[in-house]
C-alpha cells in the first residue's frame, strides 16, 4: 500500500477576475462583428470569442506551486529541495527589480505581473547552471517557510 504525503505548500496562481471580464468582452466584440450576419452569427461569435478568450486566460493565467516530498514542484519542473539554498522573500520594488534589471537569463522564473510578492531561492547544486529560482506568490512567507522546513 502506498501513501502520499500531503503537500507542505500548495498554491495555484490564477488570473485576476478582470481578465475573465476581458475574455467575455472579446466574445462581445466578436458578436458585434458578426451581427450583420444575423442573430445566429452574433450568438456564434459571442460563444466562440468567449470560449477562445477563456481558454487563453486559463492557459496563460494559471500555474501551480507545491512543496511536497522533498521537492519544489513548479508547473512541470521538479527541483529537489537539497539543491536549493536559503529562500529570500521579495516584496514591492525588490520583487520588481529581480523581475527586470537584476534578472539573470539563466534563472528559472515564474513571473506573474499581477502578483507583487515573490520568493527567490539560490540553486546550490554545482551541476546545475541555473543561478536561482524566482517564484511569484501571494504568500511568500509561507512558501519560504515550506522550502526551509522541507529540506
Amino acid at each position: 500500500m502506498t501513501t502520499t504525503k500531503a503537500p507542505a505548500y500548495d498554491e495555484r496562481l490564477t488570473a485576476p477576475r478582470v481578465w475573465w471580464l476581458i475574455a467575455f468582452l472579446f466574445g462581445v466584440s466578436l458578436a458585434l462583428i458578426f451581427l450583420p450576419y444575423g442573430l445566429i452569427g452574433a450568438l456564434t461569435g459571442l460563444l466562440a470569442g468567449t470560449v477562445l478568450g477563456g481558454f487563453v486566460v486559463s492557459n496563460q493565467g494559471s500555474m501551480r506551486i507545491r512543496v511536497v516530498a522533498g521537492l519544489l514542484v513548479v508547473g512541470d519542473a521538479r527541483i529537489p529541495l537539497t539543491a536549493l539554498g536559503e529562500p529570500e522573500v521579495l516584496e514591492g520594488e525588490e520583487a520588481r527589480a529581480w523581475r527586470t534589471y537584476k534578472a539573470d537569463l539563466r534563472a528559472h522564473m515564474v513571473m506573474r505581473s499581477y502578483i507583487t510578492t515573490a520568493v527567490r531561492v539560490e540553486v546550490v547544486d554545482p551541476e546545475d547552471p541555473t543561478p536561482y529560482v524566482y517564484l511569484s506568490t501571494r504568500t511568500p512567507d509561507r512558501l519560504a517557510e515550506a522550502i526551509r522546513d522541507g529540506v
